[in-house]
């Protein structure tokens, strides 16, 4: 199998993670500026490792709504969708930032330390939950 990618946009970063060959486990990879080289930065490691599909998480607000950041997030997945040789399909990350701050804090990070690193690790939860998700829906079809 070839890895996952998955983004965490931001308007200044995008965070990047990564799968395992068995799409098991999430990993940070890199924080991409965002600016009008991050599709093709994105295309570059779509080919670097041969990933197989790539997950954009979508900001949707708390009531379930697109936002304004959803609807950016929406308008860089089709720019990526039009360069990508694979699918890119989007998940619901909501509090995955704030999640990622928590946990950088509680491992003794301060905030100005973590502020290239924490959209990797919203990347990597953003994954994770993906992955986790793709694995029970796989135990519950194989218990029928």
């Amino acid at each position: 199998m070839n890895p996952i990618l998955a983004l965490d946009f931001g308007r200044a970063r995008i965070g990047a993670a990564i799968s395992d060959q068995l799409q098991l486990l999430a990993h940070p990879v890199e924080t991409i500026p965002a600016n009008e080289q991050a599709p093709s930065r994105v295309a570059e490691i779509v080919r670097e490792k041969k990933v197989d599909h790539v997950v954009a998480g979508l900001p949707k607000r708390m009531d379930g709504q697109i936002g304004s950041a959803a609807t950016e997030v929406l308008q860089f997945v089709e720019k990526l969708r039009a360069i990508l040789p694979c699918p890119v399909v989007t998940w619901d990350e909501r509090l995955t930032t704030v999640a990622a701050h928590r946990a950088l804090r509680d491992a003794g990070k301060k905030t100005r330390q973590t502020r290239g690193y924490v959209d990797q690790v919203a990347a990597q939860m953003i994954l994770q939950s993906y992955l986790d998700r793709r694995a029970t829906r796989r135990d519950a079809k194989s218990d029928r």
